[in-house]
Order: structure tokens, then sequence, then C-alpha cells
């Protein structure tokens, strides 16, 4: 079965540099590649630790147009798989979204219901 067959959530591609950040150590893990209500494919230039469990803080991509939402969203993130990208020296890792609050579940909603 292939990965995309296993997703029970709409993902929605980021169209902009969204960088993802360590919580705790305020580093940078990489970039949003996409999202859904309940994970994100990251790009980064280090594979995670299988399993790892993260929290990361992120604003999303053109939320820079309404004010409510321009506010960073912490989650909690379980890595699912990583493989090497195609390009030299990224690394895509799927997680899976195992916390998060009520109110950044509905930032995400409405984020991902805009075209």
């Amino acid at each position: 079965m292939s990965t995309s067959d296993q997703r029970r959530a709409e993902r929605k591609r980021a169209n902009a540099n969204a960088i993802v950040t360590d919580a705790i150590s305020g580093l940078p893990i990489g970039h949003l590649g996409n999202l859904s209500m309940t994970g994100m494919l990251l790009i980064s230039a280090q594979a995670p630790r299988s399993e790892a469990l993260y929290q990361v803080s992120m604003t999303l991509p053109g939320s820079e147009r309404m004010l409510a939402q321009s506010q960073p969203i912490e989650v909690g993130i379980q890595e699912q798989w990583h493989e090497s990208a195609a390009s030299t020296g990224q690394i895509w890792a799927g997680y899976r979204i195992v916390a998060i609050t009520d109110a950044d579940a509905a930032r995400i909603e409405s984020w991902l219901a805009q075209d």
C-alpha cells in the first residue's frame, strides 16, 4: 500500500517557505511541505529519529493577511517515516499530529479551507 493510500485527511501544500521550529530548543528543524488536520510533511537537512516525538511551532503560510492566524501554532508531532529526497541533502519526513489545542486545530482547519 502506498503512503498516499494510507492518508485519512486531505493535505494542503505549503506555497511558501514556512519554517518549523523545535519549540523547546528554538532551533529550526525544517520547512513545511504540506499539512493536514492529522499530519504534516517536513523537509529538512537531517533525518529525525524513528518515531521521535517533537513539540514544534510554526506560522501558517499566507497567514500574514489574517491577523488572527499570524500567531504561531504549536503542535506535538511524531515521526512516521522518512526518506532521502531527490534533492541532495534533503530529507522528507512524515509526521502525525499527536497533540494540539482546539484553538490551533480550528486555525489549521480555517487555513486548509482557504484557496
